[in-house]
């Protein structure tokens, strides 16, 4: 393997390497945002059960990228659905949008090629 050819593919790899994070975290955090913006802006419309069960989808989505916080924020919200306390349930939906929100985002790549 010739020295020009050992570089693309080093070129290769790491271009994969961004490529896949970008993948995870678009399966992961902006999945994790789109579904939680679409059960606050119409839990009007949902039953409670069905509350439940997308924020404990949303919280093993932000436990799978690692963001503990907004998974604990999103699983306590959760429980707190079905109680009287609708209250708390939007407090502890907003914090972990919120802290969502401020966790880490792969940074776009100014010079990438596309062939």
């Amino acid at each position: 393997m010739l020295v020009g050819d050992w570089n693309v593919e080093i070129s290769r790899r790491n271009l994969r390497n961004e490529v896949l994070e970008r993948i995870k975290y678009v399966k992961t955090c902006v999945m994790a945002r789109e579904l939680c913006l679409l059960v606050r802006t119409n839990r009007a419309v949902l039953e409670p059960k069905d509350v439940a069960e997308v924020c404990q989808y949303i919280s093993n989505l932000c436990s799978e990228e690692g963001c503990m916080e907004p998974s604990e924020l999103c699983m306590k919200a959760a429980s707190a659905v079905g109680s009287a306390d609708e209250e708390k349930y939007l407090d502890l939906c907003a914090q972990s949008c919120v802290k969502c929100g401020e966790a880490r985002r792969p940074l776009p790549k100014k010079d990438a090629y596309v062939a």
